[in-house]
């Protein structure tokens, strides 16, 4: 049974959209809505990007609250091929709280060197998503927020290990050019797609927050 209780968190245009074919997605929803992303990445015990994200936008994943949280949310990486840079902001702000690089077998010494944790969590190829949680409550955590990107979001929607997902849409439209909140499930019939069940919607300035859980049926 597991005890890591695991959100998807998704900004997303009403389309679905989470950034322009470019890759641009600074900011789709409001500054209020992110605050309360900040607000969300304080109640959890960790947060969680791909190594894309990591990439593209060299987050810093903090808490940024005000006031600010008493301790910081463990910052993890899935990073299968230790790609995460030394000099990324991750990597090189483990002075204000934990950083973790998953990968999928292999080490980076120069990450550890950084004081970036490493775990190994795959076959060599690419990060083992129910392995993952596996460690991560070996190592005491009980709440996770995913905060993208779609491949990884993805590969715990296969798994079936998200319990809850919080839907940001900001009122635009960015096309069938843009890139997909979610990445390919490999359904091959509708009766195999999950089902969720919402519980919450809430207006945040012109944005609305929907949160689903996993339906029982």
């Amino acid at each position: 049974m597991k005890n890591l209780r695991i959100t998807l968190k998704i900004a997303s245009s009403l389309d679905g959209r989470i950034a322009l074919a470019d890759g641009t997605s600074q900011w789709i929803t409001s500054s209020a809505s992110r605050a309360r992303g900040h607000q969300m990445r304080a109640e959890n015990d960790a947060i969680m990007v791909g190594i894309g994200t990591a990439l593209a936008d060299d987050p810093l994943l903090t808490a940024r609250t005000v006031p600010l949280p008493a301790k910081q949310p463990v910052r993890i990486v899935a990073d299968s091929n230790a790609r995460l840079p030394t000099a990324s902001r991750l990597a090189s702000s483990t002075d204000l709280g934990r950083v973790v690089a998953v990968t999928a077998g292999q080490g980076s010494d120069a990450l550890a060197a950084a004081g970036v944790d490493i775990w190994r969590c795959g076959n060599g190829v690419r990060m083992d998503a129910g392995e993952f949680v596996r460690r991560a409550e070996a190592e005491g955590l009980r709440t996770l927020l995913i905060e993208g990107g779609s491949t990884l979001a993805a590969s715990f929607m296969r798994a079936g290990l998200v319990d809850e997902i919080a839907w940001f849409r900001a009122p635009i439209l960015i096309g069938g050019d843009g890139l997909p909140a979610l990445g390919a499930l490999g359904l091959s019939d509708l009766k195999s797609a999950a089902r969720w069940r919402p519980v919450a919607t809430e207006r945040i300035g012109d944005d609305v927050l929907d949160t689903y859980v996993r339906s029982e049926q």
